[in-house]
């Protein structure tokens, strides 16, 4: 029977800044449009947890199933691994998509952009559909699509939408920027996972570009953000602390692309999740300035 613990570590906690990002980030350029809310960013934070604790569940389940993750070198999966039953995996994948939901209707309720609801099911649907049903994208080599659109640009627009009611062409770049960077984490997880996806049958992106590619892919998906924040000092010149990340993203390029792998790749896909979070602070805090 499945532990707190082992509940705990399904959820896989280390990707959990990644959902914080895009609401820190709006958030930040919600005050700068001197129309922030502590309760509606606390609501979209709650949504963003929710979904992402739900994404990470529903790919438990469905790798599980398909026997995608009877091989691993991280972790092992609550499915995959046998700790929990499958239906159980599955109702707590809903269980946190149903709270994600709930927040998310009081936000769109108190924004009044009742609009917002058809791209809160698209995000659900989006999350579910990456490893499940019966043709799941991520098998296809598209996760990345749907992390870029909706765990950077939806997520962070908005955030501002629901404070501000406003997209500056600042957050349409720094939204881009943060999409790529929680794209890294996935990439940086599949170029983990290249040797067993290829066997089950799962195409990721990683897979398709292969090794060699796929981790220079990751560092251009370090590179590119800090480009695209820093040119938000044209507009606000403290979106330039973006570039205190730069030791970090040398850092962890010099590690990929010197072939790490195994757990060696599991505390880097620890650490871009929290080079995301600092990103989101960081660029965050340029626009608020």
């Amino acid at each position: 029977m499945a532990t707190v613990s082992d509940w705990l570590e399904g959820a896989r906690l280390r990707t959990l800044p990644a959902a914080l990002s895009p609401v820190l980030l709006g958030t930040g350029a919600a005050l700068g449009a001197g129309e922030a809310s502590a309760v509606r960013a606390l609501l979209a934070a709650g949504v963003a947890l929710a979904l992402q604790v739900g994404v990470n569940y529903a790919n438990d389940y469905s790798d599980g199933v398909r026997g995608t993750d009877d091989v691993r070198t991280g972790p092992p999966r609550l499915t995959g691994g046998g700790i929990a039953e499958p239906a159980a995996v599955k109702r707590a994948a809903f269980l946190a998509f149903g709270v994600g939901a709930v927040l998310g209707l009081v936000l769109v309720a108190l924004s009044g952009s009742w609009w917002l609801l058809s791209l809160g099911a698209l995000a659900v649907a989006a999350a579910w559909f990456y490893t499940g049903g019966k043709h799941p994208y991520g098998y296809l080599g598209l996760g990345e699509v749907g992390v870029f659109v909706f765990f950077g640009l939806v997520a962070t627009l908005g955030t501002v939408w629901t404070q501000a009611h406003a997209l500056p062409w600042t957050v349409w770049v720094g939204a881009s920027g943060l999409g790529l960077l929680t794209c890294a984490v996935l990439m940086v997880n599949n170029v983990r996972d290249i040797p067993t996806d290829a066997r089950a049958g799962k195409r990721t992106l990683a897979v398709r570009l292969g090794d060699r590619r796929a981790r220079l892919t990751y560092v251009g998906m370090l590179v590119a953000p800090l480009v695209l924040g820093a040119a938000c000092a044209v507009v606000n010149r403290w979106s330039l602390l973006v570039l205190l990340l730069v030791p970090w993203v040398v850092r962890f390029s010099r590690v990929v692309l010197r072939g790490a792998t195994g757990r060696e790749l599991i505390v880097v896909l620890r650490d871009t999740g929290l080079l995301g979070l600092g990103y989101g602070i960081l660029l965050g805090v340029g626009l608020a300035t």
